[in-house]
């Protein structure tokens, strides 16, 4: 089996070569034996210079005969010449074997400059000497990839799907089947807080992509990591500074299809007050329309303006290289368009299924502005003493319009057929800001050479979220054989949001290294503490017209002209969202690594003290408007890794975890949405579990590799949101989080990369399968007639997991010409996106296909330009429930299958030209 075993694989991953005329070789390590890319190979005595391609091979195609010095070199490899002899025909190949300038061992996946931290070889070397079981995607592979957010790129990793915004760009990863609430996100290795209103994770839109050296997702952990993550972690290395003086410059321009083909409609956002009057004037203050600016309910169509794109890093080392200086920065202006169809739902009777009571046609316009900016200084004062300050700050400000129709299909007058329906239009102007600040200081100090060191970390970062004067106002409306007019004002809201988090954090990590019957094993010990404040705050104002019987086109024309009457002059605070709250978190532990013949064994345990507390501001008679948590967690770990040859592992990890619940999951106070009402849950328990891998690697070369790994995790009260009945002032149903007994989840995944000459492919498939059983509701009639409502068991997937994930991308890369092009291609499975109280009544999200296409050319003046595509194949997303109920059967898009359609969004193509400049 095992003989059978390696035939495949060196069949899987050899490379043929066939002798041909001309002048032909190949570049190799000499240590490793893998091929070399990007090395540039002189044949002196003419004005010929070929670039090996990504298998090593270099060509020249017409040489006259003769004797010739072949002169090869590259950055990280000592230069070497070699004598060749020319014939007309049967040129032998040519072998060549270099050795690298420093033999500075990546086992401690410490990366410095002169190892080109960017580069595919070093993605690679990461993943197979990493005590962690993780995926790299280098920054080489970032710059010619089509995808410009963090969010778009973690897509293409193994084992990972993404949560998509409104605009169809990708916003949040979900790791292993497991929600986006199951994993952490880091920046060099340091957590960020989220801006998010409600939860702990991060939106990876926020960051563009072209500030990374690269991206790491951690599958599994080690004790100095910190614990909370069950899915895995995301660790965004940003660019550090180069050797020698480096410029990327980059600017680009294009645009979105949606856009052309139906408009862009905008709202004037100038006059927007960051503070509502009930802040600006005290609580006390009665407010009057004029408080409120205009320019939110003027929307005007906008004259097509082209997407913009630009970036710039300049790095440079000083001082014989002791001192290094990088400053980055990234600005995107997108403009992007959705085309939606949604249908509102609800259980009836005893229908199994629900039914359709409304459907509503929306269109989105929105603006994004994408900043980012990190620096970093470090200094090595000695071998033995460094110091580093790093600072980035991000920032995405969106501006959203959303037309929407709502057609009301539960009354007589809906007749799909004459064209008649009682319809209702519906407006909102939103502008969204979100910032991330952080800041750390960090020192690496050698107290005893080879024997004992210390690593610290102080940091402060700041999360911020603001969406200021969220305005909304709808109009009645009637449709009469198909013509659609709007008639009667109905009411409108303007509503301020903002919630900050505060995180100041200290790290530290002491590392002895001890020699034990003569094997070096090192022991670590260290923590940290970190101290995280919450503020958050919502006020809403509600109108209604102020002559109740205006007719549109007869006393107004425009939104603008409509005279309001304030049915709350002083505002209405939202309890539930307008909270203090603070978490307190001290994490120690004890860790040790050493390595026997070709078996490295890293374990240890650590302990994390939580003390998580919330306060409502203004209560409205929950019976806990102040809450706290307090559980201390020992959480243990085991790292096996198995050396079968200097090329291929074995990696087995075990690790337990937790999930700690988000801020307002804990907060009773009830908000009501504009699509549903939601409740948080004082009770709501951390999640825990027990996390198992085994991985086979396999790096037949720094290009190439195949990973096949299994997992399985045991979660013990996993949270899970979920629609139950209520009764709190006449609300019959909240979206509410909870705790389900135990869940599973396991799954397979595959990961192969090959490079034949200058073609490559990268692929990847996961399968995951999860169970967790609730309890679910469903109604029937008694002998009399009544209806009843009783309760069952179901088991289904968990939340966000989608049973198939896989990923395509065919690659073209010619050195010596300059070309680099990909296609790259992603497929997500179905998935539960909501949770229903009813039984078989949850909304899954279908299938979705993502193809996107990038394509660059370099010249020998160091500018290059390039081209990308994004979403080719415009495919929609879908919400749907599992099964049909007759009475949907004349809505429009209902009734053509066994599914119950609930959603569908339109994004279409977008398109970006630029040009870059790398020195």
């Amino acid at each position: 089996m095992k003989a059978l075993l390696n035939t495949f694989l060196c069949l899987l991953l050899s490379i043929t070569i066939a002798k041909a005329d001309g002048l032909k070789g190949h570049v190799y390590d000499q240590k490793t034996g893998e091929p070399l890319v990007g090395v540039t190979v002189i044949l002196e005595q003419t004005k010929l210079v070929a670039l090996t391609e990504l298998d090593g091979s270099f060509e020249f195609k017409k040489v006259t005969p003769g004797k010739f010095t072949l002169v090869i070199s590259h950055l990280t490899y000592k230069t070497l010449t070699q004598q060749v002899t020319v014939v007309e025909k049967d040129n032998p190949y040519i072998n060549v074997y270099l050795s690298e300038r420093s033999s500075k061992s990546l086992s401690e996946v410490v990366i410095s400059a002169n190892n080109k931290a960017s580069s595919e070889k070093t993605a690679r070397k990461l993943e197979q000497k990493s005590v962690q079981i993780m995926n790299v995607v280098s920054g080489a592979a970032i710059e010619v990839s089509p995808d410009l957010t963090v969010a778009n790129v973690i897509q293409r990793v193994s084992g990972v799907s993404i949560e998509r915004s409104s605009n169809g760009d990708g916003q949040y990863a979900i790791l292993r089947g497991m929600d986006k609430r199951y994993n952490y996100t880091l920046i060099n290795g340091v957590k960020i807080p989220s801006p998010d209103n409600k939860y702990r994770y991060v939106p990876l839109d926020l960051f563009p992509s072209e500030l990374l050296e690269r991206l790491e997702v951690y599958k599994t952990l080690t004790p100095n990591m910190e614990g909370d993550a069950i899915g895995g972690a995301v660790n965004m290395v940003m660019k550090d500074a180069p050797n020698k003086l480096s410029i990327n410059a980059n600017v680009a321009t294009g645009y979105s299809q949606m856009l052309l083909d139906k408009g862009f409609t905008a709202f004037d956002h100038s006059g927007i007050n960051g503070k509502s009057p009930y802040e600006v004037n005290g609580k006390k203050y009665n407010a009057t329309p004029k408080d409120f600016a205009t320019g939110t309910l003027n929307y005007q169509p906008k004259n097509f303006a082209p997407n913009v794109v630009a970036g710039l890093s300049i790095g440079q080392r000083f001082f014989k290289d002791k001192l290094g200086v990088i400053l980055a920065g990234s600005f995107q202006n997108n403009y992007r368009g959705t085309t939606s169809t949604l249908y509102s739902s609800a259980a009836v009777e005893t229908d199994k299924t629900e039914v359709i009571t409304s459907m509503q046609d929306r269109q989105y316009s929105e603006q994004q502005k994408r900043s980012g900016l990190h620096g970093k200084i470090d200094y090595a004062f000695n071998d033995n003493n460094k110091l580093s300050l790093y600072t980035s700050y991000m920032n995405l400000q969106s501006f959203q319009t959303r037309s929407g129709i709502t057609t009301n299909v539960s009354n007589a007058e809906f007749d799909p057929a004459a064209g008649n329906a009682q319809i209702t239009y519906e407006e909102r102007s939103r502008k969204i800001n979100q910032r991330i600040y952080t800041s750390t200081l960090h020192g690496e100090h050698k107290l005893i050479p080879h024997k004992l060191k210390l690593q610290w970390s102080a940091v402060v970062s700041s999360a911020q979220n603001e969406v200021p004067d969220n305005t909304t106002i709808s109009v009645n409306g009637i449709r009469k054989n198909f013509v659609e007019t709007r008639t009667t004002i109905d009411d409108g809201a303007r509503r301020w949001e903002r919630n900050t988090d505060n995180d100041i954090a200290g790290y530290a990590d002491l590392t002895y290294t001890a020699s034990i019957a003569g094997t070096k094993v090192d022991f670590s010990a260290g923590g940290l503490y970190r101290d995280k404040q919450r503020s958050s705050f919502v006020n809403n104002y509600v109108f209604k017209p102020l002559h109740v019987g205006d007719v549109y086109g007869k006393d107004f024309n425009s939104y603008t002209d409509i005279q309001w009457e304030l049915q709350n002059p002083t505002g209405a605070v939202d309890n539930a969202l307008t909270y203090d709250a603070s978490e307190k978190t001290a994490a120690g532990y004890g860790m040790f690594k050493f390595k026997v013949a070709s078996m490295e064994i890293t374990g240890g345990a650590r302990m994390e003290h939580t003390d998580q507390g919330y306060h409502m501001l203004f209560p409205k008679g929950e019976s806990r408007p102040t809450g706290n948590q307090v559980y201390t967690d020992v959480l243990p770990s085991l790292t096996l890794k198995y050396e079968l040859t200097s090329y291929q592992n074995l990696h087995a990890s075990y690790f337990r975890s937790l999930n700690r619940p988000g801020f307002f999951e804990l907060v009773p106070g009830p908000i009501v949405h504009e699509e549903y009402k939601e409740i948080g849950n004082p009770d709501l328990k951390r999640a825990l579990a027990d996390n198992f891998d085994l991985r086979y690697e396999l790096f037949p070369n720094h290009t190439d590799q195949l990973l096949l790994g299994v997992f399985y995790k045991k979660i013990k009260d996993p949270i899970e949101n979920t629609i139950i009945p209520g009764g709190i002032r006449g609300q019959d149903q909240f979206y509410m989080p909870g705790n389900f007994g135990t869940a599973h989840n396991y799954g397979l995944e595959v990961d192969y990369i090959k490079f034949f000459h200058n073609i490559g492919f990268k692929a990847n498939y996961t399968y995951t399968n999860s169970a967790i059983t609730t309890s679910k509701s469903y109604r029937f009639r008694d002998d009399k007639g009544d209806i009843h409502t009783a309760s069952t068991q179901q088991t289904r997937p968990l939340y966000g997991q989608s049973a198939h994930i896989g990923n395509l991308s065919l690659l073209y890369k010619d050195t010596q010409h300059g070309w680099d092009a990909q296609l790259a291609g992603s497929y997500t499975s179905p998935r539960i996106t909501v949770v229903s109280q009813f039984l078989d009544n949850d909304y899954w999200q279908k299938g979705f296909v993502q193809m996107d296409i990038s394509v660059e050319k370099r010249f020998r003046n160091n500018f290059s330009i390039f081209a990308k595509a994004g979403n080719l194949l415009n495919t929609p997303t879908e919400l749907f429930i599992k099964g049909t109920n007759d009475k949907n059967a004349t809505i429009p898009g209902q009734g053509k299958s066994n599914e119950t359609l609930l959603r569908r969004d339109y994004y279409k193509q977008t398109y970006l030209l630029g040009v870059r400049y790398k020195l």
